[in-house]
């Protein structure tokens, strides 16, 4: 259920990046089945061509009406922002993100951008940014490869080659190095198991190699840590750490820390901690975006973003349920003005 709006745009790519169509696309061409633990839903009666002359006014006039703006960006799914774009192409000559870039600053302007990107050209972004410039962010590509699902990194494979012309993979390869770089490269191949199906004989397997590799040997035997955790479905590896525990009278997250280090040991405890709940994982993420001392906005914009249709209400949930305050009442703190308003609206309400 988690990958379904991503899933329906996939053909979306290579239309937003020929500049020279100019065609609407019918209110039926793109079919999106909204995941029902996310907090936007379809706008009932929606037009493309009256929100995209609405947003030419709110762009156009003496000043910019963000009211407008946001109400119509923040009360649309996705793939209705997809048909706004091109209504607003078709009917103005102009690309809307590239109004929105011009008129509008600071954070706001990247959410409000990211709102009307395709969920796989948002993400491509994303991955670009957090490698290019001094140094890399590897917390934004640990939690990008380990939350997408093989069908959506293919589409985020492919929309990242169409923007920069380059593969994914070489750019990860450039910029990372080691066990992390080979693990990295795995997830980046979308070739995760995606069956709900659980085999017990496996786990049981699995648990025993993981155990024969680390804990159980001198040195690690990193290729196997990499080869189950980034190929096997989230169920089967939920059954698998509950062998591990069986075998080992440990935690598999104990042992990778006590095992293995740095980004590689990071990635490998974010998969852990995905399988078990993403929700939480996500959650635990926006927290760290949120607390002490200024706020990661890189971070809260993409999960505010990429989750909306997905399972954000389970991230409210558990983040009230991890630190004892709600979401929305880290973000009213955290942050001010139209960005704040924003966030609040793609926040759903107050828990």
């Amino acid at each position: 259920m988690a990958s379904i709006w991503f899933l329906d745009l996939s053909a979306y790519i290579i239309h937003l990046s020929s500049s020279h169509h100019k065609g609407i696309l019918s209110s039926h061409s793109i079919t999106r089945k909204v995941g029902h633990r996310g907090t936007m839903q379809d706008y009932p009666g929606f037009s493309p061509s009256v929100d995209a002359e609405a947003i030419r006014k709110a762009i156009r006039g003496i000043g910019t009406d963000e009211e407008t703006l946001i109400s119509i960006l923040t009360e649309r799914t996705n793939a209705q922002r997809q048909l706004i774009v091109q209504a607003y192409q078709a009917a103005y000559g102009k690309e809307l993100k590239d109004d929105l870039k011009g008129d509008l600053s600071g954070h706001f302007k990247e959410l409000m951008v990211a709102l009307v990107t395709p969920p796989a050209m948002f993400d491509a972004k994303q991955l670009k940014k957090s490698m290019k410039g001094v140094g890399t962010s590897e917390h934004a590509l640990i939690e990008i490869l380990t939350t997408r699902t093989s069908r959506q990194m293919k589409e985020i494979s492919q929309a990242y080659y169409t923007v920069y012309k380059k593969s994914l993979g070489d750019d990860i390869s450039s910029e990372t190095s080691g066990d992390f770089r080979k693990a990295l490269l795995t997830l980046a191949d979308g070739r995760r198991d995606e069956s709900l199906k659980v085999d017990e004989q496996l786990a049981k397997k699995d648990a025993q190699i993981l155990y024969n590799a680390g804990e159980n040997r001198w040195g690690t035997d990193e290729d196997k840590f990499t080869e189950i955790l980034c190929l096997r479905s989230f169920p089967q590896l939920k059954l698998t750490f509950d062998e591990y525990r069986n075998i080992s009278q440990k935690d598999i997250e104990d042992s990778i820390k006590g095992e293995l280090s740095g980004h590689f040991e990071n990635l490998l405890l974010a998969i852990v901690r995905c399988a078990r709940s993403m929700p939480a994982f996500l959650a635990e993420r926006l927290h760290q975006a949120l607390k002490g001392v200024g706020t990661d906005e890189f971070t809260l914009n993409r999960i505010m973003v990429s989750r909306s249709e997905i399972d954000l209400l389970d991230i409210r949930a558990e983040f009230k349920k991890h630190y004892g305050y709600s979401l929305y009442s880290a973000i009213k703190s955290d942050t001010s003005g139209n960005y704040e308003i924003t966030l609040l609206k793609i926040c759903g309400r107050d828990d």
